[in-house]
């Protein structure tokens, strides 16, 4: 049983073309003449891709049921990253494919979102911000912790993104996971 056009709101999940799409915005057309449609615009969970796509008012709309699955990152093996979930303890296997960039900020006993369709993981979540020891930098130069300007550092997951200069080896830090940006030193360090 489809949706009717006036049961579309925001983060509603759509089954479109055999693929699942999350509702970003969307927008009810009443014209002076004619019958009321509804504009959206859809992200493809799968891809991220965004597209806009208008229904018609006779138009029936398939819901997709996403199923959201709180995981515990465990280890890699080859190409697949395996995680356990935290609800029936069962493992779960995810390819570098669905991953993407986001490998880059897996850390032992990290804990992430998956968003699975039909048995199949469509995406995954990280923490907006994680904390990581610097494994590797340049040395602080003593006195540069006013002025402006980075340098490299690998982090613990082998990652390397810019920090300030006098961030040193063994340091924590923490990361922003959107962006691959560093935020602050971690307390404690």
């Amino acid at each position: 049983m489809g949706l009717s056009i006036n049961e579309i709101k925001n983060g509603l999940t759509l089954l479109i073309d055999n693929d699942a799409y999350v509702v970003i915005d969307f927008q009810q057309v009443k014209p002076g003449k004619g019958a009321a449609f509804v504009r959206v615009k859809i992200r493809n969970l799968k891809t991220g891709n965004v597209q806009e796509r208008t229904f018609r008012g006779d138009e029936k709309i398939d819901e997709a049921y996403i199923e959201e699955r709180k995981l515990q990152y465990l280890y890699l093996s080859g190409e697949m990253y395996h995680f356990m979930d935290q609800e029936n303890y069962e493992e779960l296997a995810i390819s570098k494919d669905v991953l993407g960039e986001k490998t880059r900020f897996l850390k032992d006993s990290l804990d992430i979102i998956a968003y699975q369709y039909k048995d199949e993981v469509l995406n995954v979540n990280l923490p907006n911000f994680v904390e990581f020891e610097i494994i590797h930098t340049e040395p602080g130069i003593k006195g540069d912790t006013a002025k402006s300007g980075t340098k490299p550092a690998e982090i613990e997951t082998g990652a390397s993104i810019q920090v300030p200069l006098f961030i040193n080896t063994g340091d924590r830090i923490k990361v922003d996971t959107r962006s691959g940006s560093y935020i602050e030193r971690a307390s404690g360090s």
